[in-house]
């Protein structure tokens, strides 16, 4: 009896060795696999960030797996020997999914790293910057995307109304520059607060993410949006999102004026003045940036980039059919627009460098498709050097030999530009920040 509850207790110990040892080796090969992708990201120089990234306090990180879950990019973040760690660092797009998600904490949202700094606007808790009574939220603060930018704009109004500020008939109580996501949120929580208001966009209701080439907006979570409650948009159409914040300000009296591109904001005898393109002047008691952190396109300052067929942003690519098309840049935007035009017209893509290292791998994929199947013609190492009113010309990185394109469309994607010299202007300071701590305002 004695012997067969030993052969018993033997055989449950075998059974438990065994199924820790299938368990070790599993996270030892889930560990080799993962270390493989990071060598991999660093061949390709994907591993270092270029934003707002995660970083990991591994003394804390209980492998919970919670942030890997969470986001929603691919191979962003993994888990080796028991610890997360980053991954693909460079395609990280700053949502913040898995600092939510981390049970202990152990995740931290960080701007720029030891060795490439990133310039930002002085902004404290309040979201006021070292000028009183000028406010930043959303993208041009460091945190990005339409959940966070939307949540920003909201608490930058209500900060405002805590303030205290003394209203004046004369003036404005707020004038909200910028008609994104942040800007919207805070036109709704101005309203709210019965506050005297007025939203300028230089461009058209939506901003900056109704200029993605892409057709979908991947959402991580539900937000809530003032005066209309939770929103739950996990990967929805540009069109929609539109829709949508039409429909909220229309509900709630709201008029966004598009096509007002504000030059300049002084401080005068107490009070802002807001100052457009169009000669218009706007009196305030407080001013919020929701600009972004591209307020201009970057140019290439080359010959011919003033003609009519340059332009820096793609709108509806469906409408655009049998033209010869040259698209220039290395990112996401560049891939996709020159990927969403191949479909109907001749394009080639020009780019400085061997090969795509800032792409997203689903545009990685579909850029491999479409040069595979023939639809695109992927100039490698070169430059755009001047347009014409039929011809594009450039030039190869090496040598410097010269070619021509026919021509009737030229798209320029070289990134933005921090409007450094608008925030210089109206007095906020800006400082270039190396792995910088982003604080969760509340």
């Amino acid at each position: 009896m004695l012997l067969e509850k030993y052969i018993t207790y033997g055989i449950v110990l075998l059974v438990c060795v065994v199924i820790i040892a299938i368990y070790l080796r599993k996270l030892k090969k889930a560990s080799q696999e993962v270390e493989a992708k990071i060598e991999k990201a660093k061949e390709e120089g994907l591993f270092e960030p270029v934003s707002l990234h995660p970083v990991i306090n591994l003394n804390t990180c209980i492998k919970s797996g919670g942030c890997i879950t969470a986001c929603p990019e691919q191979d962003i973040l993994g888990i080796v020997n028991g610890k997360a760690t980053l991954i693909n660092a460079s395609h990280c797009v700053g949502h913040g999914a898995c600092f939510h998600s981390c049970p202990v904490e152990a995740i931290t949202l960080v701007i720029g790293t030891e060795k490439r700094g990133v310039d930002l606007p002085h902004v404290n808790q309040n979201f006021e910057t070292n000028i009183p009574g000028i406010y930043i939220a959303g993208e041009l603060g460091g945190m990005g995307l339409i959940k966070n930018s939307v949540e920003q704009g909201q608490a930058a109004v209500e900060n405002i109304v805590k303030s205290g500020f003394r209203k004046n008939p004369a003036t404005y109580d707020l004038v909200i520059i910028g008609a994104g996501p942040a800007g919207i949120s805070a036109s709704l929580t101005a309203k709210k607060h019965n506050l005297n208001f007025i939203t300028l966009e230089q461009d058209t209701l939506g901003g900056t993410v109704f200029t993605f080439p892409r057709s979908k907006i991947v959402m991580t979570a539900p937000m809530d949006l003032p005066l209309h409650g939770k929103v739950k948009l996990f990967n929805t159409s540009k069109s929609d999102l539109l829709d949508l914040w039409q429909t909220v300000l229309a509900k709630n009296n709201i008029q966004i004026r598009e096509n007002t591109k504000v030059e300049g904001v002084l401080l005068e005898n107490g009070s802002f003045k807001v100052m457009t393109l169009k000669g218009e002047e706007f009196k305030a008691q407080n001013v919020l940036l929701a600009i972004g952190r591209r307020g201009s396109p970057r140019k290439l300052n080359i010959p011919g980039e003033t003609l009519e067929k340059v332009a820096y942003r793609l709108l509806e690519p469906e409408n655009i059919t049998e033209k010869n098309v040259v698209v220039v840049g290395g990112g996401d935007s560049a891939v996709e627009a020159a990927i969403s035009l191949s479909e109907q017209n001749n394009v080639v893509l020009s780019y400085r460098k061997e090969h795509f290292s800032r792409v997203k791998p689903q545009n990685k994929e579909n850029l491999r498709v479409a040069i595979e199947t023939g639809k695109l013609d992927v100039k490698y190492k070169t430059n755009l050097v001047k347009i014409e009113t039929d011809k594009a010309i450039l030039t190869h990185e090496e040598g410097g030999s010269q070619f021509a394109l026919e021509n009737d469309l030229v798209y320029i994607f070289a990134g933005g530009e921090l409007p450094t010299s608008f925030l210089e202007k109206a007095g906020v300071q800006i400082s270039k920040r190396f792995g910088y701590t982003m604080k969760k305002h509340g």
